[in-house]
């Protein structure tokens, strides 16, 4: 196993501003996911976003890799990005992700504390499916390819009405996951089937916040409460009108959570 390489899209470049990262989930591309969060985001964050190995802009991975590496893999990115003066060297760090990439959100609090002032999970767990499930994924679309997930995929990610009302938008998120790379796609599924972040909430020290769609039915808001509960600075919040991909299924909403997020912490930060 070994790091991925993780290619950025600067979504809104404002260095001035506090820099948040944004994370994807396992099948999309950052702008398609994001992108309709951007308007709500913009006025308060500098804004970068990351795709996963073979999605959007990141090259196909070469081999497996697991979920700590995929979080040191961003920490490699965000240092880069310091280094060429993307993010200022003294901007406050905030982290957002979704699914796979709200799990990652959890292995940053876990691997690197403090490395980000504050952190949300979006639709995600500190555990999500079974190792045999995601083991049985990986294979099948290996052999597959990501076309044959993808009926499943679109029950799953969206909630009810939001296809026939947003059809545009989510054809994107589904030409996404038709065209990501399939064997960088089964690596981030054997990288799930080994995640279990939940022994290790308790020495979370970061503020985290958890948000959750009231129609997923991947990661239903009782993970949520799960990660608030047992997080040392956790927080709960359930959005009423989405499934699995909040930025983009309500974007003004998630946005809304997230400003108040980190705007508390940065508050605290200066009382």
């Amino acid at each position: 196993m070994s790091i991925p390489t993780l290619t950025p899209s600067l979504l809104n470049p404002a260095s001035a501003l506090p820099t948040l990262v944004l994370g994807p989930s396992l099948g999309t591309g950052a702008l398609a996911l994001w992108g309709p969060a951007v308007p709500y985001l913009k006025d308060h964050f500098q804004l970068v976003a990351w795709d996963l190995p073979g999605h959007g802009e990141s090259e196909p991975s070469t081999g497996p890799f697991s979920m700590g590496e995929l979080a040191a893999g961003v920490m490699e990115m965000v240092d880069a990005l310091r280094t060429d003066e993307v993010i200022a060297q003294e901007a406050t760090l905030y982290y957002a992700g979704v699914s796979i990439g709200g799990a990652i959100a959890l292995q940053l609090a876990n691997d690197f504390p403090g490395a980000f002032a504050g952190l949300s999970v979006l639709c995600s767990a500190a555990k999500i499916g079974t190792p045999e499930g995601w083991a049985d994924r990986a294979e099948l679309v290996a052999k597959a390819g990501t076309p044959v997930v993808l009926s499943g995929s679109a029950e799953r990610w969206f909630a009810p009405g939001y296809i026939e009302a947003h059809p545009v938008r989510s054809t994107d998120l589904l030409h996404n996951l038709q065209d990501a790379d399939r064997f960088s796609y089964a690596h981030a599924c054997g990288a799930l089937a080994g995640y279990d972040m939940r022994e290790a909430l308790a020495g979370m020290k970061d503020p985290i916040l958890a948000i959750a769609g009231a129609h997923d039915v991947v990661c239903p808001p009782s993970d949520a409460i799960f990660i608030a509960e047992h997080a040392a600075n956790g927080t709960a919040a359930t959005i009423d009108t989405v499934a699995h991909l909040a930025p983009a299924e309500d974007p003004e909403t998630t946005s809304a959570l997230l400003v108040d997020f980190f705007a508390s912490i940065t508050a605290e930060k200066t009382a």
